[in-house]
């Protein structure tokens, strides 16, 4: 080795790993990255990253049980089952994303997770359809509601994307074969008024699924797995921005300790009894029947 090389190697190589300086030297590596905002999220990713590993002193066995239980997450996935998503749920993430998103604004309707189930297209129906095809039980109830804009002006049209649990408090793609495929799922579209109404069962309170690793992981938390009982609603329509909610079902068991984080306050309604012969004759339910009126607010876009 000459006398040059040793004074070279003298010099500190500023890409070679070193513990203390580790979030800067990963992150020096996306210098070239040409995508500004996915080099900001990543930089930030790592440096998140490396000081969580620091703080907990995280072992080797710790860190492949991690890889271990990431990798079982995936494979847990498919058409029917989204496990990251519940895993995001469960860790209040889902939630925070939404925050950040949509923040709180008095004038409109609070928004909530999506949740793992949305993964299937609800079946066209028109106004006062029912969504239970199936009939295994449940009180019978309509939902009511109003689209409008925060200057109260009727949204023509918007389009009504809901979809819940059943009686025993399962959706669909978690029975295959027993109840009928895209039961108590419906996409309505409202009238030039805004309104929309259609006929469905009150919810269940459920757990999420517990099967795969999330639930491995709330068990070992001592956590339970249950969300109060509540009624998805997707809202969406030109102009507006979509919006993603709940109609969740007052004096329902874990309002206050939903598995998700997904219960606002202002998104709980009282599902009343109707005894009313002609007005349950009028909607085609047995009398009497339960009824929850959700009015809806949501933010025009800007146009450009």
């Amino acid at each position: 080795m000459t006398e040059d090389t040793q004074e070279a190697r003298a010099v500190p190589l500023s890409g070679l790993f070193e513990a203390e300086r580790s979030a800067e030297i990963v992150a020096a590596s996306l210098a070239g990255t040409t995508d500004e905002r996915l080099k900001e999220i990543l930089s930030s990713l790592v440096r998140h990253t490396h000081a969580f590993v620091k703080e907990v002193g995280l072992s080797a066995e710790e860190w492949a049980a991690g890889i271990r239980f990431l990798t079982e997450t995936g494979q847990k996935c498919d058409d029917t089952r989204q496990e990251f998503i519940l895993l995001s749920d469960v860790l209040g993430v889902s939630m925070l994303v939404d925050a950040v998103n949509q923040p709180a604004d008095g004038r409109l309707t609070e928004s909530t997770v999506e949740g793992p189930f949305h993964m299937v297209d609800s079946p066209a129906r028109s106004l006062g359809d029912s969504t239970d095809e199936a009939g295994r039980g449940g009180e019978p109830c309509l939902v009511t509601g109003r689209v409008v804009d925060t200057d109260g002006r009727p949204v023509a049209g918007a389009g009504i994307d809901v979809w819940q649990a059943d009686a025993d408090g399962f959706y669909d793609v978690q029975r295959p074969g027993e109840v009928p495929e895209r039961n108590l799922r419906g996409l309505f579209t409202a009238d030039a008024d805004g309104r929309f109404w259609f006929r469905t069962i009150v919810p269940r309170y459920y757990p999420v699924p517990t099967d795969g690793p999330v639930g491995t992981l709330l068990k070992a938390t001592g956590r339970h797995s249950y969300r109060a009982a509540h009624i998805h609603l997707e809202v969406s329509a030109p102009g507006i921005r979509t919006l993603t909610t709940h109609l969740f079902v007052d004096g329902s068991p874990y309002l206050d300790s939903d598995a998700v984080f997904g219960v606002k306050e202002s998104l709980i309604r009282t599902f009343a009894q109707v005894d009313d012969p002609a007005r349950a004759a009028g909607h085609g339910l047995p009398n009497p029947f339960r009824h929850a009126d959700f009015p809806v607010t949501v933010r025009r876009e800007a146009r450009p």
